[in-house]
């Protein structure tokens, strides 16, 4: 069999055509065969495009075409989907996203995961708005992509590579102008929630997107540097663009993320009683949390701030411990520190720096890989387990050494590991004996480091959201406690929502819009590929009407925030609909048990969800949504209203 296929279009051309003309434009697919060594350029009409208009919307939409229901997740038959945006690649703070759409092998439902960084903007400078990863190599390959012109190449040498490793090489192999999505040894283990990094650092982490590229023995795509693509509007956009950076470096937020990172609300969120602790059985830490925080990690291990294409906040950490941690793999965000810090109870920054770093090296999700670990840690503490399953091993809270070894053992699917790897859903179902108290997953993937006892509207997101549980499908419930003059009211306002609550566990029916109304606008913002610390619908410098001006500017669509808010609605019932056909209904929008048991400890002592009052909230939602409330999947009359076809 020929080890190296190629691929020859107009792609280029037709991207600098339509960088001067005006969107809706056909979507340029690079669809790749693996089975069959099969590389193609296929198209997308532009009235298709301009309602699934990149990221997961796009992916859902090629998915919910092409997909045959009851796919294995691990099988050839599953699909990837690489998709990006118009808007991506133009030189704009937040334009330089990507997101990753297939079926999830950890939760076996539509799987959805964003990164940045610059490798997203590269494939649209390439010409191409998504790549497409079909069937399965016959042995390891990687995918060289030099604008119109692709080919696959034999990756039999660089499998088993960690992140930073395969990347030299393969650099070596075609030289340094190239950017790389990879896997590390995780995914070609099948790790269940193994992830996809860019730059060896900038992780597509949720939903085991990184297993699904390992079970077509795709290690690697590696794509040539082009130049930033030119706006629609020239001199309009500069001006634009220009105006959204000098806001941004006079405002204290953005500057308070690029001095302390993601991780500068640690400590607050502890003083609250909000930290996961201890596989989530505490909000609070105690005074040991500050050892953690992004204050303490810039004091101590910051050696310099990076950035994603044409941002100028610089929030990524880049940290160094030496013989330890090694700067190439960037360094803790504030998830990060909490599932490998906090949930397990370590609170060692140079710990936690070292397992992010084995994460990131190993390509594996450290949300779900922290989750996880405490999850044992927990069932070893109640007696479930014990070292006979563990192999000797003492899973204690709070033993950094333990959590380090787990790491290792998990990629590399060794001893204990192996059960790990399967993700703690079906952990506990393998093992049994009422360990399914102690999940804290939502349709078997782990929650994120925000706490529905808190925030009760993002509970509820988590327990309706396609994907599982996730934190950045829709703004959060203090947004509502803004002043009414404050431009974040004044853009919830725009998507639709007037009415401010404090009352952050309250779930009325206008708490409900809120969830709903921000849900449909973010998961626009996804579409577009945009960074949601720059754009949003509550405190982000771009605002609803900043999208809509950004998109006119940048490709020439004339679009409006209602036209958004019908993609993001559209991108939800398509990824719901993906589901429906999968078996999925309302009984797996489901939170974890612990939600609804109080919480120990700390200013947060006795916090909890009312598991009552979660379903009602659920009926509303439906109801808003055009979904059947018995089943919670959507009615032939919404897909129907908002062009959804199969």
């Amino acid at each position: 069999m020929d080890r190296q296929k190629s691929v020859s279009g107009e792609a280029v051309k037709a991207n600098k055509e339509r960088a001067s003309g005006v969107f809706p434009y056909p979507a340029s697919i690079l669809d790749i065969d693996l089975g069959n060594m099969k590389i193609e350029k296929k198209t997308i009409k532009n009235d298709v495009y301009r309602l699934y208009p990149g990221g997961s919307a796009l992916g859902a939409y090629i998915l919910n075409r092409d997909l045959q229901p009851g796919t294995d997740p691990l099988s050839p038959d599953n699909i990837m989907a690489f998709c990006v945006s118009p808007l991506v690649g133009l030189p704009v703070a937040g334009a330089n996203r990507m997101s990753i759409t297939a079926k999830s092998p950890l939760t076996g439902a539509i799987g959805d995961s964003q990164a940045g960084g610059f490798f997203p903007m590269q494939i649209k400078a390439n010409g191409w708005d998504a790549v497409v990863i079909r069937g399965r190599a016959s042995f390891p390959v990687y995918i060289h992509i030099d604008g119109d012109k692709a080919e696959i190449r034999d990756a039999s040498k660089i499998w088993g590579m960690v992140t930073g490793e395969a990347q030299k090489a393969i650099k070596a192999e075609l030289g340094e102008e190239i950017e790389i999505a990879q896997i590390g040894p995780a995914g070609e283990n099948l790790v269940r929630f193994a992830c996809v990094l860019n730059m060896s650092n900038r992780a597509n982490g949720r939903s085991g997107m990184g297993a699904v590229m390992g079970s077509k023995n795709l290690k690697a795509i590696a794509i040539r540097k082009k130049r930033a693509l030119k706006p629609h509007d020239e001199n309009g956009f500069h001006k634009f663009a220009k105006k959204i950076s000098s806001d941004m470096e006079n405002s204290k937020m953005y500057m308070a993320l690029r001095q302390d990172g993601t991780d500068r609300g640690l400590s607050w969120i502890n003083r609250q009683g909000y930290l996961p602790t201890r596989n989530w059985t505490s909000g609070y830490m105690g005074e040991e949390a500050e050892n953690i925080t992004g204050r303490e990690l810039t004091k101590k291990l910051l050696i310099r701030r990076d950035t994603c294409f044409a941002c100028p906040v610089r929030c990524k950490r880049v940290v160094e411990v030496p013989g330890k941690v090694d700067p190439i793999y960037g360094g803790p965000e504030y998830e990060s520190v909490a599932a490998l810090g906090a949930y397990c109870g370590v609170t060692d920054m140079e710990d936690i720096a070292r397992a992010n770093q084995l994460c990131n090296m190993y390509g594996m999700d450290t949300i779900s890989c922290g989750a996880t670990i405490a999850f044992a840690m927990e069932c070893y503490e109640k007696g479930i387990i014990g070292r006979d399953e563990t192999g000797g091993m003492e899973l204690e809270f709070g033993d950094s050494n333990v959590l380090l070894q787990l790491i290792d053992m998990i990629a590399n699917r060794e001893g204990f590991g192996d059960l790990l790897a399967k993700g703690s859903k079906s952990m506990s179902e393998e093992i049994g004996k009422g360990s399914k108290q102690f999940l804290t997953t939502v349709k078997g993937q782990e929650m994120p480091a925000h706490m529905p006892q808190w925030k009760a509207a993002l509970g509820l997101i988590y327990a309706v959201n396609p994907f599982g549980a996730d934190h950045q499908s829709s703004s959060h419930d203090h947004s509502l406690c803004a002043d009414e003059d404050s431009s974040i009211r004044t853009n919830l306002a725009k998507i639709g929502v007037h009415k401010g609550y404090c009352d952050f566990t309250s779930l009325e029916y206008e708490k409900v819009r809120f969830a709903f109304n921000t849900q449909c606008f973010v998961s626009a913002v996804d579409a577009l590929c945009l960074c949601q610390f720059i754009a949003g619908c509550s405190h982000q410098i771009l605002g609803p009407s900043e999208i809509a001006e950004l998109c006119r500017l940048g490709i020439g669509w004339d679009t409006s925030v209602y036209e958004l808010m019908l993609i993001g609605e559209r991108r939800i019932n398509t990824m719901r609909h993906f589901n429906s056909k999968e078996g999925f209904s309302r009984a797996d929008d489901k939170l974890p048990g612990k939600i609804y048991k109080g919480l120990s400890g700390g200013p947060s002592e006795g916090a909890k969800l009312d598991e009552h009052e979660i379903e009602r909230a659920k009926d509303f939602y439906y109801e808003l949504a055009g979904w059947d409330i018995e089943t919670g999947n959507p009615t032939k009359a919404s897909l129907r209203r908002l062009s959804i076809e199969k």
